[in-house]
């Protein structure tokens, strides 16, 4: 790190990318643009000598509500897979950056990643290398964000860093409704008790019960990754 720039105030971090935020402008597929943005600054956060792990979703692509008529648990399987196309596009990216990369998955295809294991897990961020956590928990039901507050616990992460299309949360949709308030600074009492649509219950409820602080945040403007490392206060904290 140069002489003059601003230090990181985490050590290791859990970093959620939602799926549609790689999707781009469209929200679905991958965005070679997007990705490029979102990777630069990924690169930029491991120079910085941040051990970092990822949970990326798989809306992009498919999301298990969206099977309608379809049995709920086949829904979130496909969900499951999806989120292995976005992990490793994104493992390739870094890569391509000289950026060691591994991905894990919650179901085992071992031909084409690590299965889950913790303390692997553990040892490759000891190792400076970036973990990207695909699959989900493994199990239906649960959401890519309940797997970012497991995974953040398991490995001992001192923030989640909750990177979505939008620049924080809101009393209610801002894309529906133009007079929605942002809030700064929350508690997870008020995300529960307020039902606000951030993350779902499980997942808070489990940032909750570990003292596991989050930081929303846009991911429209990739550059907000660092600003979030480095203490500038953007988005919504929840504590």
């Amino acid at each position: 790190m140069q002489t003059g720039e601003k230090m990181p105030v985490y050590k290791r971090v859990m970093l959620k990318i939602s799926g549609e935020a790689i999707g781009g402008e469209k929200g679905f597929g991958i965005d070679a643009d997007t990705l490029a943005g979102i990777s630069d600054k990924i690169c930029e956060a491991y120079n910085m000598g941040v051990e970092i792990a990822i949970v990326v979703g798989g809306g992009n692509f498919w999301r298990g509500r969206s099977g309608k008529g379809m049995d709920r648990t086949t829904a979130d399987h496909m969900g499951m897979l999806a989120t292995v196309i976005n992990a490793l596009a994104l493992q390739d990216a870094l890569e391509s950056r000289n950026v060691p990369t591994r991905v894990q998955t919650a179901i085992e295809m071992r031909q084409i990643a690590e299965p889950y294991i913790r303390r692997k897990s553990v040892r490759h961020l000891e190792k400076r290398r970036i973990v990207i956590f695909a699959c989900g928990t493994g199990n239906p039901y649960f959401s890519t964000d309940t797997t970012s507050a497991l995974r953040a616990a398991e490995i001992d992460a001192e923030v989640i860093l909750l990177a979505k299309k939008v620049d924080g949360v809101y009393d209610s949709d801002p894309s529906v409704n133009p007079g929605a308030v942002k809030y700064d600074r929350l508690s997870f009492i008020d995300v529960l008790n307020k039902g606000l649509g951030v993350m779902d219950s499980t997942a808070a409820s489990l940032c909750m019960d570990n003292k596991i602080p989050i930081v929303v945040f846009g991911l429209d403007r990739p550059e907000n990754i660092i600003k979030v490392l480095t203490g500038e206060q953007i988005g919504t904290s929840i504590t």
